[in-house]
C-alpha cells in the first residue's frame, strides 16, 4: 500500500511537472509566433525601401507617387478600441476597379507596394492597402495570423467601395493577399462578401494556423504537436478569443463561391507547396491553380514577374 501510494504520488508529481513545462512553452510559443521580437513592418521607412531595392522596377513609379503626394492615409476604430490604419491610391485615371491588398506576416502595407505596382502601374486600377492589427501603422500588441483580421478586412473593403465606387455606387473589387495575407484573403472569401468583390488572389497561403504552426514547430524545434500546440491554442484562446484550429482558410474557401487564383511557390519550405492543393481541391469553381516552378516563399512575382503578371492580369480583367 504504502509503495503504491508512493509510486501515484511520483507520477502525479510527474504529471504535474509536465503541465507546467507544456504551459510555460505553449506561453513561449504564442509570444514568439503572434509577439514577435522583431517585428519589421513596424519600419515604414525601411519596407519602403526593401522593396525599391529588392523590385527595382517599381522605384520610378514610387517616386512618382510620393512626388504627386498620390499615397492616402485613413484610419478606422476597431471594435477592441485600436486604431487601424490604411493607404490608398487613386488609379491614373477614374475607375471603379480597385485592388485591396493584404500584407503578410510582420509585413505591413508598404511591402505590399509591389504587388500595387502591378495593379496600379499596368492595371491602370485604384489601390487601397491596409496595415493588419499590430502591424505597420496599426494599433495592437499581436499578430491575429488572419483570423479575427478577416473583419478588419470586410470593414477596409466597405471603405475602398466608398471611395471608388462608380455611378452604380460601387466599386469593383479584387482582394489579393501573399502568405499570412493569402490566409486573411481566404478567411475574407468564407464571409458573406459585398457585392462590390468580384474575385480573390490568394498567394503562399496556409491550410489553417494549427497547420502552419505544426509544420513550423517541427521544422524550427523538432517537437510534435503534442501537448504544446494544444495548450497553445488553448492558452490563445483564452487571452485573444481565438484558436488556431478555427482559423481555417481551408474552411472558408470552401463556403466561397467568388473566383479564386491561387497561386504558390513550387519550393515554398515556409508554408509548404503540398498545402496549395487541398485549398484548391475544398474552393468550389470557378478557381484557377498556378504553381511556379523552384519558387520559394512569396517569392514567385520576383522570379516570374512577366508570367505572374500576365496570369493575374487575365484573371482579374476576366472578371472585373
Amino acid at each position: 500500500m504504502q509503495k503504491s501510494r508512493i509510486t501515484f504520488g511520483c507520477l502525479g508529481i510527474f504529471v504535474g511537472f509536465v503541465l507546467v513545462l507544456s504551459i510555460l512553452g505553449s506561453a513561449y510559443l504564442i509570444n514568439f509566433a503572434l509577439r514577435p521580437k522583431v517585428n519589421k513592418g513596424r519600419d515604414y521607412a525601411g519596407q519602403l525601401a526593401v522593396m525599391k531595392s529588392r523590385y527595382t522596377w517599381i522605384a520610378p513609379w514610387v517616386d512618382s507617387l510620393n512626388k504627386a503626394k498620390a499615397f492616402h492615409d485613413t484610419t478606422i476604430v476597431a471594435p477592441d478600441g485600436d486604431r487601424h490604419h490604411a493607404v490608398y491610391v487613386a488609379a491614373p485615371f477614374k475607375t471603379a476597379k480597385t485592388a485591396v491588398l493584404v500584407h503578410g506576416y510582420t509585413d505591413c502595407a508598404m511591402s505590399m507596394l509591389h504587388m500595387g505596382y502591378l495593379y496600379n502601374k499596368v492595371l491602370g486600377m485604384n489601390l487601397f492597402i491596409p496595415d493588419l492589427h499590430a502591424s505597420g501603422k496599426s494599433e495592437g500588441k499581436s499578430i491575429q495570423m488572419g483570423w479575427p483580421d478577416r473583419l478588419d478586412v470586410l470593414r477596409w473593403i466597405g471603405i475602398a467601395d466608398s471611395l471608388f465606387a462608380d455611378s452604380t455606387g460601387h466599386a469593383r473589387i479584387v482582394v489579393h493577399g501573399i502568405s499570412m495575407g493569402a490566409a486573411t484573403t481566404m478567411d475574407v472569401s468564407g464571409e458573406q462578401t459585398p457585392a462590390s468583390v468580384k474575385c480573390f488572389v490568394e498567394d503562399c497561403g496556409y491550410t489553417s494556423v494549427w497547420d502552419e504552426f505544426e509544420y513550423e514547430l517541427a521544422d524550427q524545434f523538432h517537437l510534435p504537436a503534442f501537448p504544446m500546440l494544444y495548450t497553445a491554442s488553448a492558452l490563445c484562446k483564452l487571452k485573444y478569443g481565438w484558436s488556431f484550429g478555427e482559423s481555417s482558410p481551408l474552411k472558408q474557401v470552401a463556403k466561397c463561391k467568388k473566383p479564386m487564383l491561387f497561386i504558390h511557390g513550387g519550393n515554398d519550405t515556409y508554408v509548404p507547396t503540398r498545402m496549395v492543393y487541398p485549398l484548391y481541391a475544398a474552393k468550389p469553381a470557378p478557381k484557377q491553380l498556378v504553381v511556379f516552378r523552384r519558387s520559394a516563399h512569396a517569392r514567385s512575382y520576383l522570379d516570374h514577374h512577366d508570367a505572374y503578371t500576365r496570369i493575374v492580369s487575365q484573371f482579374v480583367q476576366r472578371y472585373l
